[in-house]
Formats: structure tokens, sequence, C-alpha cells
């Protein structure tokens, strides 16, 4: 009787607790689908208020929107010596390396003398014989003319003397000039530099044979490098001399080089049509390597008007706008863009906010149109600025 007893128990509180889920999960689903459930509680939470400080705002303000052609090219130097053989010679020896620096005057390339020193000292043996010929012609003459004075010797005598001694002194000149001329391509055996630089081009290896005109080095000066690009024609009678230029090098990534309209060219290129415009690179950190692609634009536009930076831009397909502050609300706002200004990468707004307007420096994450915002402070930087 009591086995049976504690059996109904057991089974009754089973029924029970199975009955209590069954009710709550009924009531769960019944509280969903009514105005007073979980999702009517959760739309009827207060909206987070974002919370903002100095550096998270910037104020629209005016500033100087510059632009122009744009101009491509490559950096050249300025000061370049292609050096050539100016001697028939074997290569002896070349002492510079491709990106070797070198000093005005340094030894660059030996060439062999042997068949130019042996000329010289022909040259020299030579010039001594025609300044003893004259020196006894000029004695012969002195005496002639001294015993001419005193009926001695005929005028014919004296004159005959005379030639020979003004011959005399015309072959003295000519060895003299040899000597010279010998000497003087005794040196060209000597390549040396003609200013401080850089060499960029070696031509020649020892043992090589240098005809006349042969290449053999090059040396530039870094610090003469110029932009030497090209404008389209059409645009030619915007640049003038003095014209600010910025421009990117390629190697140098994203880094920015300024520099001013140093000549135009007044003649278009037969093949392209362009017109060549010479840049003289300002500021530190010239690029120094020639000959790489430059590209830019000369700034001949220039004027104040609205300005934002790209940081501040969001973009939704061909749509651009800016989250506005106003009214300790957060207010997205379509606006117009004009031009970039390559100098700061800051766009040009032609409607859409006003000057003092505050906006969001980088906005970002899940921002809400019509959101409360508040404020630590309301001094803001400038985004002209």
């Amino acid at each position: 009787m009591m086995r049976h007893s504690r059996f109904h128990s057991a089974k009754l509180r089973h029924t029970v607790l199975a009955a209590s889920v069954v009710l709550g999960l009924a009531a769960g689903l019944t509280g969903c689908g009514q105005p007073g459930g979980p999702d009517a509680a959760a739309d009827a939470a207060p909206t987070q208020t974002l919370l903002l400080n100095r550096a998270d705002l910037l104020a629209v303000d005016t500033g100087e929107f510059a632009t122009g052609p744009v101009i491509s090219g490559s950096l050249q130097p300025e000061r370049q010596a292609d050096l050539r053989a100016e001697v028939s010679a074997i290569v002896l020896q070349v002492f510079k390396n491709n990106g070797d620096k070198v000093q005005k005057g340094d030894l660059l390339v030996r060439l062999d003398d042997t068949s130019l020193r042996e000329n010289l000292s022909s040259s020299q043996e030579a010039e001594r014989a025609a300044q003893q010929a004259f020196d006894q012609a000029q004695r012969q003459f002195e005496r002639l003319k001294t015993l001419s004075s005193s009926g001695a010797v005929s005028t014919q005598n004296l004159e005959d003397a005379e030639i020979r001694r003004n011959n005399a002194q015309s072959d003295l000149a000519a060895a003299r000039a040899r000597v010279v001329q010998s000497r003087q391509q005794m040196e060209k055996t000597e390549v040396r530099a003609p200013f401080a630089g850089i060499v960029s081009e070696r031509a020649v290896s020892n043992g090589d044979t240098a005809q006349v005109g042969k290449a053999l080095l090059k040396v530039i000066d870094p610090s003469s490098l110029r932009f030497e690009g090209f404008i389209a024609a059409e645009q030619v009678n915007q640049v003038k001399v003095g014209n600010a230029v910025l421009f990117s090098v390629n190697g140098y990534g994203e880094q920015q080089f300024a520099g001013s309209v140093e000549r135009v060219s007044p003649m278009a290129n037969s093949a392209t049509r362009q017109v060549e415009v010479g840049v003289r690179i300002q500021g530190s950190g010239t690029p120094m390597v020639a000959g790489l692609f430059a590209e830019g634009r000369v700034q001949t536009i220039s004027r104040s008007t609205l300005m934002v930076p790209e940081s501040a831009l969001v973009r939704d397909g061909d749509t651009v706008y800016i989250w506005k502050v106003q009214d300790q609300k957060l207010l997205k706002t379509p606006i117009q863009l004009g031009g970039r200004d390559e100098r700061r990468g800051d766009f040009e707004v032609k409607s859409g906010v006003v000057a003092g307007d505050q906006i969001l420096r980088h906005p970002q994450g899940a921002l809400s149109d019509g959101g409360a915002v508040e404020l630590e402070t309301t001094a803001v930087a400038k985004a002209g600025g």
C-alpha cells in the first residue's frame, strides 16, 4: 500500500511540471504577437545618444582650391656629360662604376698613351731642332746687319739672311704648335669628371678599343634634376612661367613634390602635338634618380571656396553625402562635389553645406539619421584650414 502511494505521487508531480512548461511556452508565443510583447518593449526602448568630442568634428570652411592642366613626363638632369673618346686607343682601366659618386677632376678612364707619348717626344725633338735653327739664323742676320752698316756686305746678302731668319722662326712656331697638340692628345687619354656628380652609365670595360667618338661614361648632377613634362597643346595658353606645379614620381609612392614652371617650349612636338614644359623642383627631399616617370598638375586656377577632406565623405554609388551635426542631432546630408585639390586631397563643395557647418571628421559604424548627439565641447577644427 505504501509502495503504490509513492508511485502515484511521483507520477502526479511529473504531470504538473509538464503542464507548467507547456503553459509557459504558450504564454511566450502569445506575448510575441501582442502589442505589449517583447518586440514592442524593444521598440519602445530609448535611442542611444552618440557622444562626440573635439577630435570627431570639424567645421566646414573656405580654402584655396587650385587646379590646372595635367603634366606628365620624366625627371631629367640639367647638368649631364656624355664622356666620349677623343683619341683612338685601348682602354687600360675604368675607375668608376654605375652609381659611384665623383668629384670634379676625378680620373674616370685611362686610355693607352704609348703611341701618343712617342709622338710627343718626336714633336719635342723637332721643336728643339727648330729652336737651334732659328737661333743660328738670328745670329747670322745680326752679324750681316752689323757688317752691312759698314758696307762690308751687300744689301742682297742681308735680305737673304733676314728671309732665312724669318723662315726659321716660322718653322719654330709650327714645331711648338705640334708639341702643344701632342701634349693635348696625351691629356685626352685621361678622362676626368667635368663636375661633381654620379656615374649614371658605364659604356666600356678594360681592354675595349675606343675609337674617336665612342661613348665611355655618362656623369649627371642629381641636384640639377628637373621635371621635363608635356601638356596638351589646347591648354598651353593657360600655362605661364612661375605657375606652381604639384606632381608625384613613380617609385616614391604617394609622396608629393612641388615645383614651378621654369620654361615653356615655343614649339609643339611634331609627333604628339604636345608642348614641353620645364619644371624646377623646389623644397627638400628632391628625388635623386633620373629618368623616373612623373605626373602632376600645373596650378593655373586658384579660387577661394568651401572645402572638405576626403575622410569626411561617404559614397553610395553616384551619391556623396556627409554626416552633419545640427541641433544635437546627426543628419545625413547629400552634397555636390567639384574638383579635387591635388595638393592636399580636399574636395570643393558646390552645394549641401555652408561655412560653419559641423560635420563628422571620420564617419564610421552604424550611424542613424536624426540620432541624438551629445558634444563634450563646441570647439571644432576647420575643414578648410
